[in-house]
């Protein structure tokens, strides 16, 4: 039996390609003015907290078109931090929230439109990752 593209699939394999690109885009991208590092934390719970209802809003409303928005976004909130260890090594210490950021719209495209690309397991660390970098920004 052969599997149609549908223009849901396709759109997620857009974004998993964006994704799988960003870690270029990333690396190449200048860490502009130095942010103190131990802010990373809770910059990145108020990202994820503007974006995390809008989302969810996005998921219920079958609005494809906001993943692209947001994908957009999460580049310029990484690009503002130098999100690579190699860009900011200071960042190294908070795993869960840089994981956290750069999963977010993987997790809420599966969500909106699961297939076999979806990593079974994504939803539950991405939860366990938003919590630990709220735990991490609560004690700064």
């Amino acid at each position: 039996m052969h599997l149609h593209r549908t223009p849901l699939r396709s759109a997620l394999n857009g974004v998993l390609r964006t994704l799988a690109a960003l870690p270029l885009v990333l690396a190449a991208s200048q860490a502009g003015a130095q942010q103190k590092p131990s802010d990373f934390p809770l910059d990145a719970v108020g990202y994820l907290n503007e974006e995390l209802p809008r989302m969810e809003a996005a998921i219920a409303a079958k609005d494809r078109s906001f993943f692209h928005g947001a994908m957009v976004r999460t580049v310029q909130f990484s690009e503002r931090w130098g999100f690579k260890v190699t860009a900011n090594p200071d960042l190294a210490a908070y795993p869960m929230c840089t994981a956290a950021v750069m999963d977010y719209a993987v997790v809420g495209m599966c969500r909106l439109a699961p297939s076999d690309e979806c990593e079974p397991g994504l939803p539950s660390r991405f939860d366990a990752n938003v919590q630990r970098c709220r735990e991490v920004a609560t004690r700064k």
